[in-house]
């Protein structure tokens, strides 16, 4: 007798096929009557074929059922040919989602039935989504399929095999560690350099500001301040690109500290995020008040996962893991602050690394805290520094005005929230270590 949970599983290996079914027969319905392979009522009946299949066979391991699907697949590419030949349309897509219709239908019946659900509104997603997924791939050039195929390479290739223990002074070069955090701020960078280039300069400064931020917010302030140049009456425009970067940038601290080290977000959290917020306030404020035309966004952002420049960032970081050691034992409680300083005057990433990986072994969380403020306070400085400099002075006044206020709400919320108390910990006598 079949029970009410087995009428359940074909239930949904029915719509699993029903609801790719309606994508399949909504892509195809210009074409007359009879034109297609399969529609809605193909695609249901592919699921509950499914489905049936493995009620009979009893597992989706048995001879029968592997019969079973060896035999729908035959009639399947049979059919697929001669529409091939009689239309000249070669895609093979609508039967490999018949194929896979007919799995999601058995793995219902065989109890999985979120794996199924999920993977029928996946597949649904995948073929719907086809003119947006085929017009990234036209913007996207060479280079780029590229570096990410060589991103795969050390990520799942080369990582797993790097020794995960110290080595060198005071064991503070971990090969597995540096070389992993190097391939998350490449992604991370990455992602924000595809968005760039798939949003194109049409989709406005702000947006392009909002994602160049992911990639290199120095590189947007160098840029931005450049276009100021020769586009008189941007200027509000162009600070507030600018600005939306650097609030980026703040999000990029936050987010590698609640994947490294969360700890760090209980002194960090609010005055980072209070420095985001006044400074997204501020590209609100100067885009109502942009004025002017706005001219189409040149960003040059380098490709950020170019190998040598992948290198050259791993070799930051691990010499500034090796710092972090070395400076409080020679020069005592500043030593820390002067290389959050140095570092800050370039990047925020390798120092935002550096003290996540330290903290709990010879730096405290209240200096790690510390540290990165000051690295993200002079980093900031920075950018608005090559506003003023690089753009004309309209520009970098605006830029100016917003991200110090960014930066002075961020230390009022520091003071507020307990962070005074925790930065004594920069002050504090490093601990002995010997050197190895």
């Amino acid at each position: 007798m079949v029970g009410p949970d087995i009428l359940q599983r074909l239930a949904l290996a029915l719509a699993v096929g029903l609801l790719i079914g309606v994508e399949r027969g909504w892509q195809q319905r210009a074409g007359p009557a009879g034109s297609r392979v399969a529609g809605i009522r193909t695609f249901g009946i592919v699921g509950l074929l499914g489905g049936i299949a493995a009620l009979v066979s009893g597992s989706l391991a048995t001879a029968a059922f592997g019969l079973a699907f060896l035999g729908f697949a035959a009639v399947l590419v049979g059919a697929h040919v001669v529409a091939a030949s009689r239309t000249g349309d070669l895609s093979a897509t609508t039967a490999m989602a018949g194929l896979l219709t007919f799995l999601l239908g058995a793995t219902a019946v065989q109890g999985e039935m979120a794996v199924a659900a999920a993977g029928a509104v996946i597949t649904t997603l995948l073929l719907s989504i086809k003119p947006v997924l085929h017009h990234w791939l036209e913007r996207l050039e060479y280079r780029e399929l590229s570096a990410a195929l060589r991103l795969l390479l050390i990520s799942v290739v080369a990582l797993p095999v790097l020794p995960d223990r110290g080595f060198g002074p005071w064991q503070a070069l971990n090969p597995y560690e540096i070389w992993w955090m190097v391939v998350l701020i490449a992604g991370i960078s990455f992602c924000g350099y595809v968005a760039v280039r798939l949003a194109g300069p049409r989709r406005g400064l702000l947006l392009t500001g909002l994602l160049g931020g992911i990639a290199s917010s120095t590189a947007v302030a160098v840029n931005f301040a450049r276009l100021s140049r020769t586009n008189p009456g941007a200027e509000a425009l162009l600070a507030a690109g600018i600005v939306a970067a650097s609030a980026t940038m703040f999000l990029r601290v936050l987010l590698v500290l609640a994947i490294l080290q969360p700890a760090l977000l209980v002194l960090l959290g609010w005055p980072v995020a209070v420095a985001a917020v006044v400074s997204y306030a501020g590209v609100a404020w100067l885009a109502r008040h942009g004025g002017g035309a706005e001219p189409a966004p040149q960003v040059q952002i380098e490709n950020p996962f170019e190998f040598w420049m992948a290198l050259r960032f791993g070799v930051l970081l691990a010499a500034i893991m090796v710092l972090a050691h070395a400076l409080p034992q020679w020069l005592g409680r500043p030593g820390l602050a002067l290389l959050a300083t140095i570092s800050g005057l370039a990047d925020v990433d390798a120092i935002t690394l550096s003290m996540a990986r330290l903290v709990g072994t010879d730096v405290t969380a209240g200096a790690a805290a510390a540290a990165i403020g000051i690295a993200a306070a002079v980093n900031t400085a920075v950018k608005a520094g090559l506003a003023a400099v690089i753009g004309r002075p309209a520009l970098g006044l605006r830029v100016v005005l917003v991200l110090a206020a960014a930066v002075v709400a961020a230390a009022v919320t520091w003071a507020a929230t307990g962070g005074i108390a925790g930065a004594p910990d920069l002050d504090a006598p490093a601990p002995a270590i010997e050197e190895p």
